[in-house]
């Protein structure tokens, strides 16, 4: 059954999203993100989302990591969002592609100093020998790069999701779940109620 609604999965999202920034919902920006191998073995881990707008929905890592090998033999993902205090889940699916070289940047030196340091000390996803050689390398870092903007490595980068569906659920009384899903249609979206 479709239902019509003048609303857009984006301004739902983001609606739903204040109100999860609201103070109810500790860390609402962490999502959880879906990847699959070029085998189709899938791979789940929260990350947090950085951008979300008429583009899409971008996060940010290392490319040598478990997440950014799979985008580029798979590139298709799935978010979850998940605000338990609020009874709402919201999933959403699509294509992935790289995030600009300039916003890579942008976004990195807008961490704080000691966050970009941990980035470039770390080869994200490898075997290291010890935590102690992590903490070594970050302070080998800091001491090279006393003061200034700090570099950031080719290896750092991101991915944005271009929906193509979304499912917002919302929890309802005796397992009578709200659930209205919205699938691209050309320029526009179509949507359907679910049963729950």
């Amino acid at each position: 059954m479709e239902t019509r609604t003048e609303e857009s999965p984006l301004e739902r999202f983001h609606a739903w999203f204040a109100e999860a920034q609201s103070g109810s919902v500790p860390q609402p920006e962490a999502i959880a993100l879906a990847t699959a191998a070029r085998g189709g073995a899938p791979s789940l881990r929260m990350v947090l989302l950085k951008q979300a707008d008429e583009r899409g929905f971008a996060f940010f890592t290392n490319l040598g990591s478990r997440k950014a090998r799979e985008l580029a033999e798979n590139p298709r993902a799935a978010l979850l969002v998940f605000w338990q205090p609020l009874g709402r889940q919201i999933r959403i699916e699509g294509a992935v592609e790289p995030v600009a070289r300039d916003e890579v940047v942008r976004y990195a030196r807008s961490r704080s100093r000691d966050s970009q340091l941990s980035a470039l000390a770390s080869p994200q996803s490898e075997p290291v020998e010890s935590r102690e050689w992590l903490e070594e390398r970050v302070s080998e870092l800091r001491e090279a790069h006393p003061e200034g903007d700090l570099p950031v490595s080719e290896d750092w980068g991101g991915f944005r999701l271009v929906p193509d569906r979304y499912e917002f659920w919302e929890h309802g009384p005796a397992r009578l779940h709200h659930r209205l899903e919205y699938v691209q249609a050309g320029d526009g979206w179509e949507t359907r109620l679910l049963a729950p």
